[in-house]
This record gives C-alpha cells, sequence and structure tokens, in this order.
C-alpha cells in the first residue's frame, strides 16, 4: 500500500520509519477495547489497514495445553506459526524476565507492507500519542491526563475540560475518534493515508 508516512508523529524510542502508532489508555473497564472495535471499521472504510496489538497482564495463555502448537513451545522452540487457508497466528516465548515487553520490539512484528498504522491498548508507560478513555461516572481517576504530555486527546461519555492541544472528543462519536487518529497520524494528507488523494 502506497502510504504517506512523512507527517506522522513516531515515538522517538521506536526509530525512523516505523508503522505510526496510537495508544489507548484508561481504567480497566473504560472502554477501551469497545472504542478500538468501533473505530475500527471506520479507518477501513478509509482504506487503512490497521494492526490492533493489546498488552495483557503476565503469564496470559493463547494456547492451550495438548495442542501441538502449545507442545512445540513446551519442547523448546522459541516461536510457533499456526496457519490455515484463511487466519495465521504467530505464537512466541520471551525467554529474557522483563517487567514489560518493549513496545518498538513488539511494532517490530507488524509487516509495514500490510499495515498501514498501528492502535495500541494499554501501554500508557510508553512515550507515544495517546488517547484516554475516560468515564467519571466509574468513579476512578484518569490514567495518563492531564500529567501525561503525550496525551491528545479524552474520549469521554461525559462534558471534560482539556487544555489545547489536548482535544476532548464525545465517547459515543467514534466517527470523531477514528478523524483524530487519521489527521494526528498522517498530518499532510489532511487525514488521507494514501499518496494523491
Amino acid at each position: 500500500m502506497d502510504v504517506t508516512r512523512q507527517g506522522s508523529r513516531t515515538p522517538s524510542n521506536i526509530g525512523p520509519g516505523a508503522i505510526p502508532v496510537v495508544g489507548f489508555v484508561g481504567s480497566s473497564g473504560s472502554g477501551k477495547t469497545t472504542l478500538i472495535e468501533r473505530i475500527l471499521p471506520l479507518l477501513r472504510a478509509e482504506r487503512c489497514q490497521v494492526g490492533v496489538l493489546k498488552h495483557a497482564h503476565k503469564g496470559f495463555q493463547i494456547d492451550r495445553p495438548g495442542k501441538d502448537s502449545y507442545r512445540a513451545l513446551e519442547a523448546g522452540a522459541v516461536q510457533v506459526l499456526v496457519a490455515s487457508n484463511r487466519r495465521w497466528a504467530l505464537i512466541g516465548e520471551d525467554t529474557d524476565d522483563q517487567a514489560e515487553p518493549a513496545l518498538g520490539r513488539l511494532l517490530g512484528r507488524f509487516s509495514p507492507r500490510t499495515v498501514d498504522l498501528v492502535l495500541a491498548e494499554g501501554f500508557s508507560h510508553e512515550s507515544i500519542p495517546k488517547i484516554e478513555v475516560f468515564r467519571p461516572s466509574y468513579g476512578r481517576p484518569p490514567r495518563c491526563w492531564p500529567h501525561d504530555p503525550d496525551v491528545i486527546a479524552v474520549a469521554s461519555d461525559a462534558a471534560v475540560e482539556t487544555v489545547p492541544p489536548v482535544v476532548a472528543l464525545d465517547l459515543n462519536r467514534p466517527e470523531a475518534v477514528a478523524a483524530l487518529v487519521l489527521t494526528h497520524l498522517f498530518p499532510r494528507s489532511g487525514g488521507d493515508q494514501k499518496a494523491g488523494k
């Protein structure tokens, strides 16, 4: 895909030429996954190929004991690729016992020839553009906003006051969130990621 990425804001800790990324952060249960789910078809309608990176708790299991792929990992394989005619999954184990997975390393697993941008759920500690998903009625404080300078917007189901350049977005208007993602990551093309559009 011919994508205009020259104007994208790629975090310095990820490196030049990396796939543009925006993080969705917020308290557990705030609706991060639901918001991502709602903007994916909107981004897709703009001909944007989107990857999603989900932060999981330590020790999550994608494979099941007894399955061939599980057995191969248990026997010492570093990676196992499971594939069918329509879907594939790469399962791997990190041998170093790091506190958190390195975002740059994880983003490197996406193919720049296939993915135009990545929506990362979680990764609140990373220096990437972030959208805070905040529901004041839940009684929990925001996870990153207002103290994190990487927060570009707050998507909320209630009126919130932000200070520019942070933008307040209606959580129930996913089209506004999708538009912000596109214009923030592809500013030279006015949100259109296809060159020549």
